[in-house]
C-alpha cells in the first residue's frame, strides 16, 4: 500500500487491486467471451452448420460431376474442397467477433472499464482469444465430418500439422480484420455486413475449382487473392505433397493483414475510447 497526495495536501491511502492487468484482463475477457458465444447457441450453431453444410453440398451435389470431369472420384473432389470449406467456417465464425465488439463499442461498455483497473484494449484481445476457440473447435468438426465422409491422407504428421496450422493462422487474420471492423462500424449490423464481402474470398479463389476453368476476366483476381495461396498451401500439405511458393506467399499475406490490422486498432482504438 502506498500514500498519495490529494490535491488538498491531504494524504490518502492506494492500493492496486490484485490480480489486475493485461494477463489478468485477458483471462477474463476471454471467458467472458466464450461464456458468450455458449450462451448464443444460435450462433455457435450456424458457425458449425453452415460450412459443413456447404462441404456435403459441394460433395454431394457438384462433387460427383466435377470429379467425373476430372477422371477422379467423389472422394477426390472431399480433398479438393477440405481446406476451403475449413477456411469458410473460419470467416463465419469470425464474423461473430465483428457484432459482438461493436456491441461492446457502442452500448458504452468500453466508458465503464475507464473507471475499472482494466486495461480496455483487452477487451479486444478477449474477443479474438474466445473468437479463435470457437473457429477452432469449429473447424475440428469440419476435418471430422471430411474423415466420417471418407477423406483419407498419407500426409505425416508435420505436413498435417502445417496445413492445421496455415488454417489456425488465417483463422487469427480473418479474426482480427473482423474485430477491427466492429471497432470502427456504428452499429452491430453495420459490422457485420462490412466483413460480409470477406466471407466470399474462397469462393473467387482456387477453393472450389481450378483458377484455369473460370473466365479469364476472373481468373486474374482468383490467382493472386490471398485465400488461393492459403488454400493450395493447405491443399498440398494435407496431401502429403511440397506446397512450394504457396505456403511463403500465404504467409506473407497473413502477416500484412496483421501488421495492417494491428495498427489501425492501435490509431482508432484510443480515440473511440476516449470518446
Amino acid at each position: 500500500m502506498t500514500m498519495t497526495t490529494s490535491p488538498r495536501g491531504v494524504q490518502a491511502p492506494t492500493s492496486r487491486r490484485n490480480g489486475t492487468g493485461a494477463l489478468t484482463g485477458l483471462r477474463v475477457f476471454t471467458g467472458r467471451g466464450l461464456k458468450h458465444s455458449f450462451r448464443d447457441p444460435e450462433s455457435l450453431l450456424m458457425a458449425i452448420l453452415l460450412p459443413v453444410m456447404l462441404m456435403l453440398i459441394f460433395v454431394f451435389i457438384f462433387g460427383e460431376s466435377i470429379a467425373a470431369g476430372q477422371g477422379g472420384d467423389r472422394s477426390d473432389y472431399l480433398a479438393y474442397v477440405l481446406p476451403a470449406v475449413a477456411l469458410t467456417a473460419a470467416g463465419f465464425g469470425a464474423s461473430y467477433t465483428a457484432v459482438v465488439v461493436s456491441n461492446d463499442m457502442t452500448t458504452g461498455f468500453m466508458n465503464r472499464l475507464r473507471t475499472m483497473p482494466f486495461p480496455a484494449v483487452t477487451v479486444l484481445l478477449g474477443h479474438t482469444a474466445a473468437s479463435m476457440v470457437r473457429n477452432l473447435l469449429a473447424t475440428g468438426v469440419v476435418l471430422a465430418i471430411a474423415f466420417g465422409l471418407g477423406f483419407r491422407t498419407d500426409a505425416g504428421v508435420a505436413e498435417l500439422a502445417g496445413a492445421v496450422g496455415l488454417i489456425a493462422l488465417w483463422i487469427l487474420v480473418i479474426t482480427v480484420v473482423f474485430a477491427v471492423l466492429g471497432m470502427v462500424a456504428g452499429s452491430a449490423e453495420a459490422a457485420s455486413g462490412y466483413g460480409f464481402v470477406l466471407l466470399f474470398l474462397p469462393y473467387l479463389s482456387s477453393g472450389f475449382a481450378p483458377v484455369e476453368t473460370m473466365p479469364g476476366w476472373l481468373q486474374g483476381f482468383a490467382g493472386h487473392q490471398p485465400m488461393t495461396p492459403i488454400i493450395d498451401a493447405s491443399r498440398a500439405l494435407f496431401s502429403g505433397r511440397t506446397p512450394g511458393d504457396e505456403w511463403w506467399i500465404g504467409l506473407l499475406w497473413c502477416g500484412g493483414f496483421i501488421v495492417l490490422a494491428v495498427w489501425l486498432a492501435a490509431v482508432i482504438f484510443p480515440r473511440k475510447v476516449a470518446r
